[in-house]
């Protein structure tokens, strides 16, 4: 278990003891926090006239209003967060789409490459026999590259 934390902090001119898990420096924030709220309070016309009631009542209800701002900010950037999650889960669902696109098409690729080697070859022997004479169209071997003719 935590330790706890007790620690000296002014606030509103007054010095308090105040005691929590949270690091001292952190309790000294939240009296610096309440010291500018009461600061900036004080700065309003009228309200250094207010009963002290009223005044704490003030400064809980700009307290209150301060944490529900933090918290639909909050809210906000963690519905923003979301959406950019699903962004970034579209976005390489797309990228394994095209990865697996591009692998058939180096596969499709490298097949046109061997037929059109195969198709070279049998350029190169059908313009050898038109050279030496010979009627191409008489040689099996003229079949088309990967089929079968029988003799």
């Amino acid at each position: 278990m935590e330790r706890k934390n007790v620690t000296e902090v002014v606030i509103g001119g007054k010095i308090y003891k105040l005691g929590g898990y949270e690091s001292e420096e952190y309790l000294h924030q939240v009296a610096s926090y309440l010291n500018n709220r009461i600061m900036e309070l004080r700065s309003l016309d009228g309200y250094n006239r207010l009963p002290s009631a009223q005044k704490s009542l003030m400064l809980d209800l700009n307290t209150a209003d301060d944490y529900f701002k933090a918290k639909r900010q909050v809210e906000r950037l963690e519905a923003d967060l979301s959406d950019k999650d699903r962004e970034l889960y579209e976005i390489r669902h797309e990228l394994v789409s095209a990865q697996v696109k591009l692998e058939e098409n180096q596969k499709r690729i490298t097949s046109l490459k061997e037929e059109a080697d195969d198709y070279l070859k049998r350029i190169a022997l059908l313009e050898a026999r038109l050279s030496r004479g010979q009627d191409p169209q008489s040689f099996s071997a003229d079949a088309a590259p990967g089929q079968k003719t029988e003799q």
